[in-house]
């Protein structure tokens, strides 16, 4: 199965291929035309390739170093208790990370002002030590299901408090961290 970056990647480079040459065809001597034309058209294909996503928010790490009281704090404003959703986390580590996971903990406040509170473990490499995730460099990211299909059951907003739960008081190598819901 081909990726989904990848797909879309290759139908953008047909759609773009293709509009080229009708455009050279029509108006040979316009190449401004064109090129503003394709890009325009790549613009709308790669919006609408996120269409599921309802929001999306990283927060950096101040130098690599996440403090151990430092929290990321999300703010969303859900208006719709009928939708489910799928509820992601973010995470983007360098190599000097020095475990294969993270534990993290996850503080829900909802509207009416209860509390709940998680803990998730996110695998960051395999068995073998190898970085598990995209990127080119030595910089990985990762995107980790945390619940699936899930309603809220109020409208208003709630507070996602995202901190490390690692047991050391500044942990080095986790450069980003965020959260995504996708509209199921």
């Amino acid at each position: 199965m081909i990726p989904r970056l990848v797909r879309t990647t290759l139908l953008v480079l047909i759609i773009c291929k293709s509009t080229i040459f009708a455009l050279q065809l029509m108006f040979p001597s316009s190449r401004k035309i064109s090129i503003s034309l394709i890009l325009i058209l790549t613009l709308l294909v790669i919006q609408s390739c996120d269409s599921q996503r309802f929001y999306e928010e990283n927060r950096q790490i101040e130098n690599g170093l996440w403090n151990s009281k430092e929290k990321a704090i999300f703010n969303v404003t859900i208006t719709d208790i009928l939708t489910r959703y799928n509820f992601y986390i973010n995470l983007r580590n360098g190599g000097d990370y020095p475990y294969s996971n993270i534990y993290l903990f996850l503080k829900t406040v909802f509207p009416d002002g209860r509390i709940a509170m998680d803990t998730i473990e996110c695998p960051l490499a395999d068995y073998d030590g190898k970085w598990l995730g995209s990127g080119i460099s030595e910089v990985k990211f990762n995107r980790f299901l945390f619940q699936k299909g899930v309603r809220f059951p109020q409208k208003g907003q709630y507070v996602f408090e995202v901190e490390q739960a690692m047991r050391v008081n500044e942990l080095k190598g986790i450069t980003d961290v965020g959260i995504r819901l996708e509209k199921q």
